[in-house]
């Protein structure tokens, strides 16, 4: 009968501190902020409900152009800007002009602190290496042509740094 009390008693006193919380952070202005926001944001919603769109033209212009875009033969001519608004046709060429900070690979890579903190492992993000093994960088005023070497119909990538048109037809220059 003893131990039946003991176990009892000790088994209260486990829930009862299991059931304890620890006290809560205040919440800092920024959470409060967005907090707010998504208040006013969910109310808009419910308010003003989404467009009535109903041919999604422009959703289908975007996959046309994705769909051009991987087309090897698209055939385009590209021109420079002058500082006057001129064009200068730079060459034939195939496709559309290609950043030159585009990168093949995500730029950033996801790593946890090796410390843990109370809230359990930190999350940030590193800059990652192109698989050349090169950091590529960003905003680069920059566009690859990818032009036709009329002597052997070749394509032929010409890297470029002033302003770029690449157009599918020919342009009055």
């Amino acid at each position: 009968m003893k131990r039946l009390v003991l176990f009892t008693t000790a088994l209260a006193t486990a829930l009862t501190l299991a059931a304890c919380k620890p006290e809560a952070k205040p919440a800092s202005s920024d959470q409060i902020q967005a907090q707010q926001a998504e208040k006013l944001a969910r109310e808009a919603a419910q308010k003003v409900g989404a467009p009535a769109i109903t041919n999604f033209t422009e959703k289908k212009l975007v996959r046309w152009l994705y769909e051009l875009r991987d087309e090897p033969n698209y055939r385009t001519y590209s021109y420079m800007v002058t500082m006057t608004g001129d064009l200068i046709k730079i060459c034939d060429s195939v496709g559309y002009g290609i950043n030159a900070s585009i990168q093949f690979s995500n730029p950033d890579k996801i790593v946890a602190n090796s410390r843990s903190s109370t809230y359990g492992s930190v999350f940030g993000t590193l800059p990652q290496a192109e698989p050349n093994g090169l950091f590529m960088p960003e905003g680069l005023a920059a566009t690859y042509v990818m032009c036709v070497d009329e002597e052997n119909d070749d394509v032929k990538a010409v890297y470029v740094e002033p302003e770029v048109i690449v157009s599918p037809i020919k342009l009055d220059w």
